[in-house]
């Protein structure tokens, strides 16, 4: 049965989860200002940080995309949980004592049976791994290959023993629904209606975490040779998508964060390895590929990336393309030369952790430079056919070079080298440019031609307007922030006008403060935008809250009320000027005699004022 979350529990969690520290779990925040942070925003993709936290007001908001709310509203919108989920998370996240809610049965989230099936797995195979006769041969077989005890828990590795119901018995006996559990990814269900049966057996087991630690699925590696596949992933479902995670992430982000650096390998075993040699910022992507949405994860946690690959071609391939993933999202790249026929768990076994280290924080080379040493490992420079194809494909690298002065650099390389005059690599240079320029038109034509019959794209969700606005627009965000941060001042505003916003959304939100107040809460934009249900309206609301405050005098105040009430007669006003405009034009004397005498009547009211003041929006 679901138990009501108590408001005494919302407001503790509220208290003690520091909203810094918690989008600072997933996002780089640098402190910019008193109580202010900012960083790329996680809900949109950005290379230059509008992204603003603050420290005082527990509130962030976006000014690229209009994102805003508290610690609560960033768990619901950015992990996808509902309102009680979000707290219990909250609540875990900060040793509040939630037991009496976040029963299995009250959890509104729906993969909650296979999140718990998921972590009971990764513990029993922990055990048969570390404390069983079962798992003793896994065990050795991590210790021949280096991994000391402390490492083994650390990752929490296990094994999944080689007979095919020891899991699946388990999770009977805690008497979960084994058929609800098919698309889990844990069990293997036979077409023909038998008994399901495990998955994973006799294999070491990686668990594999979501962004927060949870385990979502395993990675599990053979123990013999000749067992295929080497390794087993989970596949996908609708806890795991490998694409969306990277190994060792819930470990490493806080140290990635401390050190501005992240070490990205191609597999677990490198991690850890790297881990025990003291290379604890690093994570995996369980592929050669790395997607978009990995690239801006590593993104928002740092800006400085080191690929450390396997040393083969296809390592070196891989390191590249994801060089190029990573920069598109402004990441700065560098690549660990790790010898030719080894990866970075071998190279660790053999040359020791203190190699390791020098190879990944001295060695580490630019992606140009190692894409340069890497065509030279393939060519051979005593023949001239060879090096004159050598040359030209280093100037083909050299003009994705935006840095004129790196361009330089290596050309001079270059010149030294081969004994070439810089006139002569210049003059090759321009000439590989105009036809790289030659082909690109050609290939934008061909495009044109082709794409002539398609319907034109979907345009974009337009942004707010960002130019003028009415002035009455401005008077009425300058009341409301001064409502929010004084009640003294909602009194007045609901004296004076009540709910006569002519902004709708505004309107809703003085009704909201209105009834804020009279339930007794107290002053403070976080309390109230918690208030609000309404989520765009919490929005607009965070958007205020962020406004800088301004001291509301009696005049300012007036002068805002007058803006507010006379805005109708102001409308008015513009549309008999309109109706003037169309009657002279007519050469209608009557109709503009009269109209005029309207006009004339209105503009009374405000005596010199001028109507229709412009300020422009915050």
């Amino acid at each position: 049965m679901s138990h009501p979350i108590p408001e005494s529990l919302i407001q503790e969690v509220r208290e003690r989860a520091e909203i810094v520290d918690v989008i600072g779990e997933v996002v780089q925040l640098k402190k910019q200002g008193q109580g202010r942070y900012v960083g790329l925003c996680p809900f949109h993709g950005e290379n230059t940080p509008s992204f603003s936290v603050s420290k005082d007001r527990q509130l962030y908001y976006c000014f690229g995309c209009g994102a805003a709310g508290n610690v609560i509203s960033f768990m619901t919108d950015y992990e996808k949980l509902s309102f009680r989920d979000a707290i219990i998370r909250l609540a875990e996240m900060t040793n509040v004592d939630v037991s009496e809610v976040a029963t299995d049965e009250g959890s509104s989230d729906g993969h909650d049976p296979l999140r718990r099936a998921h972590e009971l797995a990764a513990r029993f195979y922990h055990h048969l791994f570390m404390n069983t006769e079962q798992g003793r041969n896994a065990f050795q077989y991590m210790e021949n290959r280096g991994l000391t005890e402390q490492a083994l828990l650390h990752f929490q590795i296990g094994y999944a023993p080689n007979e095919r119901s020891s899991l699946t018995t388990l999770l009977e006996k805690r008497e979960f629904d084994v058929q609800s559990l098919e698309s889990g990814g844990l069990l293997q269900f036979p077409e023909d209606g038998r008994k399901a049966y495990d998955r994973f057996h006799n294999r070491v087991m990686f668990p594999l975490h979501d962004l927060q630690g949870r385990v979502i699925g395993f990675n599990g590696r053979a123990l013999h040779k000749e067992s295929k596949p080497k390794y087993l992933n989970s596949p996908e479902t609708e806890l795991f998508k490998k694409n969306e995670i990277l190994y060792g992430f819930h470990l490493a982000k806080q140290t990635v964060r401390k050190k501005d650096q992240l070490v990205l390998f191609e597999g677990c075993m490198d991690v850890i390895s790297a881990w025990m040699a003291g290379v604890d910022h690093g994570m995996a992507a369980l592929g050669t590929s790395l997607t978009t949405r990995q690239a801006k994860l590593i993104r928002k946690l740092t800006e400085n990336v080191v690929l450390c690959y396997d040393g083969d071609h296809a390592g070196r391939e891989a390191a590249f393309k994801n060089a190029q993933s990573l920069q598109s999202v402004g990441c700065n790249v560098l690549i660990c030369p790790i010898p030719d026929g080894s990866d970075p768990d071998e190279y660790i076994q053999t040359q020791g952790h203190e190699a390791f280290r020098t190879l990944v924080y001295e060695r580490s080379q630019s992606v140009t430079s190692f894409k340069i040493q890497s065509l030279r490992r393939e060519k051979n420079l005593q023949r001239e056919g060879e090096q004159r194809l050598y040359i030209e494909q280093v100037l083909e690298i050299l003009l994705d070079i935006e840095s004129a002065i790196d361009r330089e650099y290596y050309l001079k390389e270059l010149s030294f080298e081969f004994n070439l005059s810089m006139e002569a690599l210049h003059t090759e240079l321009n000439d590989l440019s105009r036809k790289q320029h030659v082909h690109e038109r050609s290939n934008h034509q061909n495009r044109s031609v082709t794409t002539e019959q398609r319907p034109a794209p979907m345009k974009s969700k337009p942004k707010p307007e960002t130019g003028l606005m009415p002035a009455f627009h401005n008077a009425e965000r300058m009341l409301l922030k001064a409502m929010i941060e004084e009640e003294e001042w909602a009194q007045s505003v609901e004296e004076a006008i009540g709910g006569n916003f002519n902004v709708d959304q505004y309107a809703a939100i003085a009704a909201y403060l209105y009834a804020y107040y009279a339930e007794g809460r107290q002053e403070g934009g976080n309390e109230f935008v918690m208030y609000v249900k309404d989520p765009d309206l919490a929005r607009i609301a965070t958007e205020i809250v962020f406004e800088p405050s301004v001291e509301m005098t009696k005049e300012a105040f007036e002068d805002y009320i007058n803006l507010v009430k006379n805005y109708p007669t102001w409308v008015e006003i513009e549309g008999k000027e309109q109706e003037l405009k169309n009657a002279e034009q007519r050469k209608d004397i009557e109709a503009a005699v009269q109209i005029g005498n309207q006009l004339i009547a209105l503009k009374k009211k405000f005596g010199s004022k001028l109507p229709f003041k412009r300020t422009r929006v915050r």
